[in-house]
């Protein structure tokens, strides 16, 4: 896990870099016991930067590890912090949101395959308004679509814009889609989870492992890859190990760069 993290670092990294963490530490191996952890601990480093948040009245203020160098993130493995979790917002300003997150959890039946068949629905209707999308896989069952903002707008909009989008989606394909928590509503279809982009939720990070017994990771997509997955119906062509990862960094850098620069401005209305 360690050499995973120090190999995958120059990729990973950027995605962190100046946002508060939360992560999930695993003591005892992924079939043990966890728990997240958002407060660092007392013991870290002197030279571990964090970030004290006041994330509302009934948390307080966090003191939140923030995973700027490769030092810090060797000492974050070395703590079986095998998932990453980073704020949607950076440090400098938690209240703006550098994206427009959807994370697509699909219930079974259904699999990452019917992800991707929404996830193209999500890029296709961003792209009526002249806006870019990204896709990358959860590294678990599902897959997430970021829009990059890199703007001024606050979780005031970009949280109730998230979930009409998700309405609209339901309307459109209620067979496919839904848009509401509630786990009944969910065997057979993909649940668009808006509620991501608010400002005391995570996403695992772009590259970050994921404590399952084979360790997969967060994948950056191309979307030519989305679209062959959804037209083939194999849900093993979006599974991929850490070496997998490392092996498509290596060859193709970072798919999922443009969106920590991009700038992007949100239409006024659906």
């Amino acid at each position: 896990m360690i050499d995973y993290y120090a190999r995958i670092a120059p990729a990973l990294l950027p995605h962190l870099r100046d946002r508060p963490l939360t992560v999930v530490r695993y003591p005892d191996g992924v079939a043990g016991k966890h728990f997240f952890e958002k407060n660092s601990p007392a013991h870290r480093p002197d030279w571990v930067r964090t970030a004290a948040i006041e994330v509302g009245s009934r948390a307080g203020t966090i003191e939140f590890a923030v995973c700027d160098d490769l030092p810090t993130l060797v000492w974050l493995a070395q703590l079986a912090a095998i998932e990453l979790h980073p704020s949607l917002a950076t440090t400098a300003d938690y209240e703006r949101p550098t994206v427009l997150a959807f994370d697509l959890d699909p219930g079974a039946p259904a699999t990452i395959v019917e992800c991707c068949a929404v996830a193209l629905r999500i890029r296709a209707l961003f792209a009526g308004f002249g806006l870019e999308s990204f896709a990358k896989t959860s590294g678990s069952k599902g897959m997430q679509v970021y829009v990059p903002l890199n703007g001024d707008l606050t979780y005031e909009t970009t949280k109730p814009f998230s979930q009409a989008v998700a309405r609209a989606l339901e309307s459109s394909e209620p067979d496919l889609v839904t848009s509401q928590m509630t786990k009944s509503l969910r065997p057979g279809k993909v649940f668009v989870d808006w509620s991501q982009n608010t400002r005391t939720k995570t996403t695992v990070a772009a590259y970050s492992l994921r404590a399952r017994e084979l360790p997969t990771a967060s994948a950056p997509l191309r979307w030519d890859e989305v679209e062959r997955a959804g037209s083939d119906g194999d849900p093993e062509q979006l599974r991929f190990t850490a070496g997998d990862v490392l092996e498509r960094f290596e060859r193709d850098g970072d798919p999922f760069a443009p969106v920590l620069e991009l700038h992007q401005e949100l239409p006024s209305g659906l």
